[in-house]
C-alpha cells in the first residue's frame, strides 16, 4: 500500500474517531456548552496535520519537517490574487444565498432570513474559523497530499481525486451535524461533493502557479467564514453545487488559457 493511500485511511480514522468519541462524549455524557463543542471540533479538524507529523519519516523520507513546511510556504504572496480569491469564494456563497432567495421568492414561499449574524460575535467567529479546517487541515491535504496524487495521477485527476477525498472525509459530520433527511440530505452530500471538489479544483490551479499554501488556507478561510452568516436550506445547497462548478470550471479554463500562451510563446 502507498504512503499516501495509508496517509488517508488513518486521517479519516482518526478524524471520524475524534468526532465520535470526543465530541460526542462531550455532548451526550457531559452536556457541553456549544462553544466548548465548537473549539472540540476545531480540534478534530486539526487531524490531517496530526496524522501527516506522526507519519511524517514514512511519508516524506529525506526531508524534515521545517524542509517541508518551508518549502509548502515559498511561493510569493500576490494581494491583488487574494482579493480575487476572496470575491471569488465569498461572492459565490453571497450570490447562492441571493439566487436563494429569488429561487424562493419565484416559488411562492416566504422569504425566509438569507443571512445571519452568527453564533458569536464577528472576532470569536473570524478566530474560530481560521483555527479550523483552515489551518488544521490544509498542511495534510494541499500541503502533502496535492502534489502526492499530482505525481501519480496528473493535474487533473489528482486535483478531482484529491478533491473527492476531502469531500468524503467529512461524512461522519453529514449524518451527526446535520438535520437534512431522505432527498434532501442525498442533496446535501451531493452539494458538499461538488462544491469541496471545485474548490480544491481552484487551489491546485493557484498552488500550481503560486507554491503558497497560504492561498489554500486563504480560500478555505472565506468558504467557512462566509458560512457562518448564511442561514442555508436545501435550495441554498443545489444553488452553490451549480455556482461553484461554475467557478471552478472558470478557473480551470483561466489555467489552460494561461498554459497555452506560455506554450505559444
Amino acid at each position: 500500500m502507498k504512503a499516501s493511500t495509508k496517509y488517508v485511511i488513518t486521517a479519516y480514522l482518526i478524524f471520524w474517531a475524534m468526532v465520535l468519541g470526543l465530541c460526542g462524549a462531550a455532548s451526550m455524557a457531559f452536556h457541553a456548552p456549544p462553544l466548548v463543542m465548537r473549539w472540540l471540533s476545531n480540534l478534530c479538524a486539526w487531524s490531517p496535520t496530526i496524522v501527516l507529523l506522526v507519519m511524517f519519516k514514512r511519508l516524506l523520507p529525506g526531508i524534515t519537517v521545517r524542509d517541508f513546511y518551508k518549502n509548502a510556504f515559498s511561493g510569493r504572496l500576490r494581494p491583488g490574487l487574494l482579493a480575487l480569491l476572496a470575491v471569488a469564494v465569498a461572492g459565490g456563497m453571497v450570490i447562492s444565498a441571493l439566487l436563494t432567495g429569488l429561487l424562493h421568492s419565484a416559488q411562492g414561499k416566504d422569504l425566509a432570513p438569507l443571512f445571519s449574524r452568527g453564533s458569536y460575535p464577528i472576532p470569536l467567529t473570524v478566530i474560530l474559523s481560521l483555527l479550523s479546517g483552515p489551518t488544521g487541515e490544509e498542511a495534510g491535504w494541499r500541503g502533502y497530499l496535492r502534489p502526492e496524487l499530482e505525481k501519480r495521477l496528473g493535474f487533473w485527476k489528482g486535483a478531482i481525486t484529491g478533491g473527492v477525498i476531502w469531500a468524503f472525509w467529512h461524512t461522519v459530520l453529514w449524518f451527526v451535524d446535520s438535520d437534512f433527511t431522505g432527498w434532501s440530505m442525498v442533496v446535501y452530500i451531493i452539494s458538499n461533493v461538488v462544491v469541496m471538489t471545485a474548490l480544491n479544483i481552484i487551489m491546485c490551479c493557484v498552488l500550481e502557479k503560486h507554491n503558497n499554501l497560504a492561498y489554500a488556507i486563504w480560500i478555505h478561510l472565506c468558504f467557512n467564514l462566509t458560512y457562518c452568516f448564511i442561514q442555508a436550506d436545501v435550495w441554498f445547497y443545489v444553488v452553490m453545487t451549480a455556482v461553484f462548478a461554475l467557478l471552478a470550471a472558470v478557473w480551470a479554463l483561466a489555467r489552460q488559457r494561461y498554459i497555452s500562451k506560455n506554450h505559444s510563446n
